[in-house]
């Protein structure tokens, strides 16, 4: 005989704190962040990338529903493994200005200003005519994944100096742990205690008394 069992659910604010724990590692682990939560760190790199002279570069997917899209080759794996890290595939051209275009587009992150000078530097030494190619290799994904190729372009023949190669590729992996560090702090907010219940708040994700998600 089939019967009718009740049971009560609650919002994560009406919970004990021990239970309100296991909904947020409900949320965490399985639930909350299985959207594309770090496209806004992604597109604040691209524009960082352009002022730098940095072109990533991008490929074209097809979806299951026979879709196709273009992502850009930006990757990443984290936070918690040895090994964890971010890269990118693209090339790399002098860009007039980009030291004082960096400094207005983040005033405040000495880091962008450091490579921006770096990467200034280097070039000025070789008269503006350094370039890179970088490509993914390997399966894993931080900056040393990250297969970097140094020529100069000189219209006659002139090597690059001792230093370009070491000083440039240097640069590029300091943006890839740059990137990585933004999309660490991103994901550390969107996990802390604080914006969880927020969003458990406002999804309206309902719990047993102790935590386990229903409803």
């Amino acid at each position: 005989m089939s019967r009718v069992i009740s049971t009560t659910v609650y919002l994560s604010d009406e919970l004990s704190e021990s239970a309100r724990e296991k909904a947020r590692a409900w949320y965490c682990e399985e639930g909350g962040l299985e959207y594309e939560w770090y496209d806004a760190v992604y597109e604040d790199f691209i524009q960082i990338c352009n002022i730098l002279g940095v072109r990533l570069k991008t490929r074209t997917f097809t979806t299951t529903g026979g879709r196709s899209h273009e992502k850009t080759c930006i990757w990443f794996s984290g936070f918690c493994c040895q090994g964890d890290g971010a890269c990118f595939e693209g090339d790399y051209r002098y860009q007039p200005g980009a030291a004082q275009h960096i400094r207005k587009h983040a005033p405040q992150d000495e880091v962008l200003h450091r490579i921006a000078d770096e990467l200034q530097a280097i070039q000025q030494r070789n008269l503006w005519l350094l370039q890179a190619d970088i490509q993914h290799q390997g399966r894993y994904y931080h900056e040393y994944s990250m297969h970097i190729t140094v020529e100069r372009d000189s219209p006659i023949g002139q090597q690059a100096t001792d230093d370009a190669d070491c000083v440039l590729s240097d640069a590029l992996r300091d943006l890839a742990r740059w990137l990585y560090q933004q999309l660490e702090t991103q994901y550390d907010w969107l996990t802390s205690p604080e914006a969880v219940d927020e969003a458990l708040i406002a999804g309206g994700y309902t719990f047993t008394e102790t935590g386990q998600r229903l409803g």
